[in-house]
């Protein structure tokens, strides 16, 4: 047998034989993850603020919601399809924007077409590792994710590039204090790639040669630019630099918010949102949609998860202004029981850098088609042929699962 008929015909097979990269649920792709990616890469992802009461709820919340099956009579098909910000979607899930991603040197690109493959919309974080025009070529239905960081007038400039980049709406994150102590350890961010970190380092990434090889065949290394803070002159600041600007920003008021959002021409969401009375106040502002969050467990620790919040939520304001949220989503049932008390739709985070970890694009793919059909089932077994038929009757909510209204 030639060398070449070796490659092409012998070598995939055993490669299939021993890894196949296909993985049944988000669980199975966070281990693998973790298997694959540097300890403190992995840290950084996994890692919630103080002691991570507020991460661990986000998941705990959603198993204390039970689910009402049928038995029989249940439809032979099932729509997933809804529209979020103006951008049909196939079904009620969004990429959420996260920094500055060390995971895989295709990074937010890769999680852009895995997204569009899959008829999702994608959003890109301001602290991205790549910059919006290559982010939104890659996927037509990007929003954009701003922080209240910098003046006014640099604001302005970053809006306008995500704009001219064909970025089709804008999100504004709120929900972030600088928390950045965990009671197990942070990982520490590095100043640079230079020779003194890559030996500090070095013992790490030598037992993760797949995470090291998919650098080596990009021919770099993790970066800690931010290109979307890029000046007119093309400098792009490194993460230091732009994180500083931003905690030395005074904290945005709603006027400022108001501001902002009479500066962008098209859907704005306000994320962060963890009171029915903010709700209110984001509506005020003029914001078209807003995401219930406590920003994954990273931001004030002891906060509720963000489904415990949600039904308030949509009570006070749901009828003026469309309603997501992101936080826990690991199973397609999650998606469900979130629609069911009320949300147009959810957003992932730490699922999608699993899947982008183990397989690049298409551990995203892996990642969204688990969703897909783990909300088509569950879909199924409670009886609905629509997510737009889903209301709080399909769910057993137990006593004091919401906090008190005040």
């Amino acid at each position: 047998m030639k060398l070449e008929q070796f490659r092409t015909d012998v070598v995939p097979k055993l490669r299939d034989a021993f890894f196949n990269p296909w993985f049944e649920s988000v669980a199975v792709a966070q281990r693998r993850a973790e298997k694959r990616l540097p300890k403190s890469v992995y840290g950084a992802i996994i890692g919630g603020a103080d002691r991570g009461v507020s991460m661990d709820d986000n998941l705990a919340a959603f198993d204390e919601l039970k689910v009402r099956p049928v038995t029989a009579g249940q439809p032979a098909g099932r729509d997933l399809a809804t529209e979020v910000m103006g951008q049909p979607i196939s079904m009620p899930v969004l990429i959420s924007p996260t920094g500055v991603q060390a995971v895989h040197p295709d990074g937010e690109v890769a999680v852009a077409r895995a997204a569009a493959a899959r008829g999702v919309a994608m959003g890109l974080s301001s602290f991205g590792s790549k910059p919006v025009e290559e982010v939104a070529a890659a996927n037509p239905q990007t929003f954009f994710q701003m922080y209240w960081a910098g003046d006014r007038d640099s604001m302005l400039k970053r809006m306008a590039r995500a704009e001219a980049a064909g970025a089709v709406g804008l999100i504004v994150t709120l929900d972030w204090s600088f928390v950045h102590s965990r009671d197990w350890g942070s990982p520490a961010i590095p100043q640079d790639m230079g020779p003194i970190t890559m030996l500090k380092h070095a013992p790490e990434v030598a037992v993760r040669p797949l995470w090291l090889r998919e650098w080596v065949k990009a021919g770099h290394l993790p970066g800690l630019g931010v290109p979307s803070y890029a000046t007119d002159d093309g400098d792009v600041p490194g993460f230091f630099e732009a994180y500083g600007a931003w905690m030395g920003t005074p904290p945005a008021t709603w006027d400022d918010i108001a501001w902002l959002r009479s500066e962008w021409d098209g859907p704005f969401m306000v994320k962060g949102i963890g009171r029915a009375d903010e709700a209110k106040r984001a509506v005020d502002a003029g914001a078209t949609a807003i995401s219930v969050s406590n920003h994954g467990g990273n931001n004030l620790d002891g906060a509720p998860a963000p489904i415990r919040v949600l039904p308030q939520v949509v009570d006070a304001v749901g009828d003026q202004i469309e309603v997501v949220m992101d936080g826990g989503i690991r199973r397609g049932s999650d998606v469900v029981k979130a629609v069911a008390l009320g949300a147009r739709a959810v957003m992932i985070g730490r699922a999608y850098l699993w899947g982008l970890a183990v397989n690049g694009q298409a551990g995203v793919e892996n990642v969204l088609d688990v969703l897909r059909m783990g909300i088509d089932s569950t879909l199924l077994g409670l009886g609905k042929g629509s997510i737009h038929e889903l209301s709080a009757d399909d769910l057993v909510i137990p006593d004091r699962f919401s906090p008190p209204l005040r």
